[in-house]
């Protein structure tokens, strides 16, 4: 089904009709949600409030001609960043931080950096057609929160060493990547292309990270990771 629903976006995305496009778009991501709670007899808490929020945040779709595009923006974002942030608090359950300042010093400067010129460069982007008001401040939320996946995913990866770990960081890449070309689709250039790119690099997140969910990660560093 989620390749049918997939396909399907495609063929209406090229042929630019944006109705149906968006429609199937908006029902993949709950589809492959739902396969997770399906295989999983004791789903993670915190994966499954990622997955549900980014669902239902996507599913909003279909009820924004019936509530004030202001709530639909804040109310749509705010899934988002929760969702993000519950999928930052996944990772960081399975480090150990006190290994990470101890043994990352380089890595954690890096990435700091790293994240501010691409929050930067997004918030450059946006800066034109927002006002410094409370979109402003949403927005800005969003990026951190997203980067700050990527970052953490990256750390796990050079700590836990694993495939479980390499899935998650894969899926965060993908996912953020995906933003960026969002980002600039809505803000830069309306192309169909660019669309069909954002939705399929987050198709391809949400492949690895449901792939992760049946992995347990091993003993690492002295230390027995959980298998959430």
């Amino acid at each position: 089904m989620v390749v049918l629903l997939y396909i399907g976006f495609v063929v209406f995305q090229f042929n630019s009709n944006d109705y149906w496009a968006t429609a199937l778009d908006a029902l993949i991501l709950p589809l492959i949600t739902l396969a997770y709670f399906q295989d999983q007899t004791k789903p993670n808490l915190y994966f499954s409030i990622f997955l549900i929020c980014y669902s239902v945040s996507d599913l909003m779709v279909f009820i924004v001609d019936f509530m004030p595009y202001r709530l639909y923006y804040y109310l749509g974002n705010s899934l988002y960043i929760l969702a993000y942030l519950a999928l930052l608090t996944k990772i960081l359950k399975s480090l150990s931080l006190s290994y990470i300042f101890k043994n990352f010093k380089l890595h954690l400067i890096v990435l700091a950096g790293l994240n501010l010129y691409i929050g930067y460069v997004l918030q450059n982007i946006v800066n034109p057609y927002l006002e410094i008001n409370f979109e402003y401040f949403i927005e800005l939320i969003y990026n951190v929160s997203m980067l700050l996946v990527l970052s953490a995913s990256l750390l796990n990866y050079f700590y836990q060493d694993n495939r479980k770990s390499l899935l998650i960081f894969l899926g965060s890449l993908a996912i953020v990547f995906s933003e960026v070309i969002g980002v600039a689709y809505m803000y830069v250039a309306e192309q169909n292309f660019l669309n069909f790119l954002s939705t399929s690099l987050t198709v391809l997140a949400f492949y690895f990270y449901y792939k992760q969910a049946s992995l347990n990660n091993e003993e690492i560093n002295g230390l027995v990771s959980s298998n959430d």
